[in-house]
């Protein structure tokens, strides 16, 4: 008695040679084979156990590369170059790497959940001869996707969603990200705002001099949010997280915007809200940033006039004392109006507005070297979720510098540098500490540079208690001088006073 295997080659080997008999006959007799193809193709079906699924480069308008296609490309590369006999090298734009993908007419096997499926890369030729602008219109490339017809549930509802997903994934990890920065006076809608190049910071956090603890805490909060996606839609929140790092200048605020975005492999922009028109302007440069970014407004104190919507009645009327003052500030303020409208209320709906749901997965990161400036309701919890202070440098944050200038872990002059730094309290940024460590010539020593940095502190030392009494001088002579006006407007009083009583006299 035949077996079950061999009545399923019987039936294969039987439909082949009816299949390659119909080729035959269709080419000799087109007509009388056409109205044979519905019976055919209704027969083959039957028997035939496999299904097919063809997913084109180019769909809808012709020359827009599909998304899916460019998504089962990366996916298979992996596989591609480990399996596939016969590859192709192509330099996608956007990403920093060459890519390898399967040659026209190469196959090649994958496994999802103990399902085997076949990738086969085709390519469809126009006969006829023509001239075209665009070859891609006649040559036609597709993926061909062939599974088993019981495998149709695994393959539909969760195999290629996860092609898609992995091959997203990929062109993500190997893209060529991008510092975006919005074009001054763009008016034209139909235009892109941001233009860009390519992001090469070398920065890191393991470069950044900041004691660990604190950026071990960064670290840990960063790569939660970028894991949160599925918590953010839990709690009904877009998913976005603001940072505000505030410090005096030179403390590594930039720095810092870097090394975070290098750390998740973000895009950045760095949006300059001077050049922005309108809220409306604003609005439009947001929805047009793309997920798995950063967007930074850098010195948001001195952007707009932002911080001054909201003071109290009695402190414009204050201002309002100096007929000078008054004129500067009209003429300060049509400027602004001139120049950009852009709101409080606009920038906190940019922020985290109803606008600020589309899309996912952004930073938001103010900088500020004066946090008081800043109006309390642009810096609250849900909008700056997280506060950094960037302060002056520590001992542990020369440390760093120490390693990254000189390739010194340790010296002698260590322990008069901490002295220095934290029981003096020397006030000197990471900026500062590090040019001083920076060798000046050709071959000088870590030895020198130390002594300089040393001599830097001690001189610092000097200069900050001048100042002090700079200061307290300062302090005094405004005493005297409001002590002075306050007795002029007394004998100004006293005078009116004088010269009423006399009239009435």
């Amino acid at each position: 008695m035949a077996t079950m295997g061999q009545i399923w080659a019987n039936t294969g080997s039987t439909l082949a040679t009816l299949m390659f008999t119909y080729t035959i006959f269709r080419r000799w007799f087109p007509h009388v084979g056409d109205h044979l193809a519905p019976f055919f193709e209704r027969l083959f079906s039957r028997f035939y156990p496999y299904i097919q699924i063809k997913f084109h480069e180019y769909s809808g308008e012709h020359f827009k590369r599909s998304e899916i296609y460019s998504g089962i490309q990366s996916y298979l590369s992996r596989d591609s170059s480990l399996r596939a006999k016969k590859l192709k090298a192509n330099t996608t734009k956007g990403s920093k790497s060459l890519v390898l993908s399967m040659d026209d007419r190469e196959e090649i096997t994958d496994e999802f959940e103990s399902v085997t499926v076949w990738w086969q890369s085709k390519k469809v030729g126009n006969t006829r001869q023509s001239f075209s602008f665009y070859p891609a219109a006649d040559e036609k490339r597709y993926y061909m996707l062939k599974f088993h017809r019981r495998d149709r549930e695994v393959i539909i509802e969760r195999y290629l969603e996860h092609v898609v997903k992995e091959g997203k994934m990929i062109d993500m990890k190997n893209r060529e990200r991008k510092l975006y920065s919005n074009t001054p006076g763009q008016n034209h809608r139909s235009q892109t705002k941001w233009s860009h190049v390519t992001f090469e910071h070398p920065a890191s956090f393991d470069t950044l001099a900041m004691e660990e603890k604190k950026k071990e805490e960064i670290k840990n909060d960063l790569v939660k949010f970028s894991k949160s996606k599925d918590y953010y839609k839990k709690i009904g929140k877009a998913w976005k997280r603001g940072y505000l790092l505030f410090g005096p200048p030179g403390t590594g605020k930039s720095t810092m915007i870097a090394a975070m975005a290098n750390f998740l492999e973000y895009d950045v922009y760095d949006l300059e809200l001077t050049t922005v028109m309108d809220n409306t302007q604003l609005r439009s440069l947001l929805i047009e940033t793309s997920t798995k970014s950063i967007i930074v407004i850098e010195d948001i104190d001195c952007s707009l006039n932002l911080t001054g919507q909201r003071k109290k009645k009695e402190e414009e009327e204050e201002e309002g004392g100096d007929e000078k003052k008054a004129v500067e500030k009209k003429m300060k303020d049509e400027g602004e109006k001139k120049e950009s409208k852009v709101t409080l209320s606009g920038l906190l709906n940019f922020i985290d507005g109803l606008w600020s749901a589309c899309g996912g997965e952004r930073i938001i990161v103010f900088t500020t070297n004066f946090v008081d400036k800043l109006d309390p309701a642009l810096i609250r919890k849900g909008r700056m979720d997280k506060h950094i202070e960037m302060s002056y440098c520590g001992f542990e944050a020369f440390k760093v510098l120490a390693k990254n200038y000189l390739d010194v872990e340790e010296n002698e002059l260590f322990d008069e540098i901490k002295r220095l730094l934290e029981v003096e309290e020397i006030k000197m940024t990471p900026a500062d500490v590090g040019e001083n460590l920076l060798p000046k010539c050709e071959g000088e020593e870590a030895e020198t540079c130390l002594k300089r940095l040393v001599e830097a502190l001690k001189e610092e030392k000097e200069e900050a208690k001048r100042r002090v009494e700079e200061e307290v001088e300062e302090k005094k002579r405004r005493k005297e001088k409001k002590e002075e006006m306050k007795a002029k407007k007394e004998e100004k009083k006293k005078k009116i006073e004088e010269n009423v009583e006399e009239e009435e006299h």
